[in-house]
């Protein structure tokens, strides 16, 4: 009890997140999954379907058939996204990657442990995924950095401020993220960065300047914003 009235997320305390049906494990230190980011789940289910020939977008829940596609969950924290997706899906192949130790460990408890790896966006993912990734799913972060103080003190002081600053605009993990899209990406493939409303029209720039077309998907019952970026 103490430990939560000092702030500390419930999901910490319970050792799991509700997420797209899943109990995802989630340790201390570790981003708490949010529902909004259920939306790119249901957006990589969409287009991996479609891609496959499975008939139209199943944006009202996560059934799909994505067998033998290939899904990268980056900045991947608890590897949410991923588990979700591989939940919903059994025949993709689901790869994620983060930059700090104490998320890759946590995700390696959802996601097959061979499959997570530890690094800086790109660097991290095995050089045989370059060209081959179908669905690149991104919950990178996108506060501004002077928001972060006026954040939820469950957010604030007990989530990673790696987890959460996004530089100056918020967009900066997103510029990065999408100037190396192309390069990992299949033909066809795309790009999902979740963002925030106020961000969309600077991330749906970034990723027009790395030369990939853009859509901005919005969801109000999950309060969300998503980039969908495509490669030619």
């Amino acid at each position: 009890m103490s430990r939560r009235v000092a702030g500390e997320p419930l999901e910490h305390l319970l050792g799991w997140a509700a997420f797209g049906g899943l109990r995802v494990a989630v340790t201390p230190g570790v981003f708490v999954p949010r529902r909004r980011t259920e939306l790119l789940v249901r957006l990589a289910v969409s287009i991996a379907d479609r891609g496959n020939h499975h008939g139209g977008p199943v944006l009202d829940d996560f059934r799909g058939q994505l067998s033998g596609a290939v899904v990268v969950d980056l900045c991947c924290g608890s590897g949410a996204i991923g588990a979700a997706v591989a939940a919903a899906c059994p025949g993709v192949e689901v790869y994620a990657a983060d930059i700090d130790p104490v998320a890759v460990a946590c995700a390696r408890r959802n996601l097959p442990p061979d499959r997570v790896f530890e690094g800086d966006l790109y660097d991290a993912l095995p050089v045989d995924l370059a060209g081959r990734v179908d669905v690149l799913a991104v919950n990178a972060p996108y506060v501004p950095t002077d928001a972060i103080a006026t954040m939820p003190p469950e957010a604030r002081d007990h989530e990673p401020r790696s987890a959460l600053d996004g530089g100056v605009d918020g967009t900066a993990l997103h510029r990065r993220v999408a100037d190396g899209a192309e390069r990992w990406l299949a033909p066809g493939g795309q790009l999902l960065i979740e963002t925030g409303r106020a961000q969309s029209g600077l991330t749906a720039s970034a990723c027009l300047a790395a030369g990939l077309s853009v859509e901005v998907v919005t969801d109000d019952d999950l309060d969300a914003t998503a980039v969908v970026a495509r490669r030619p």
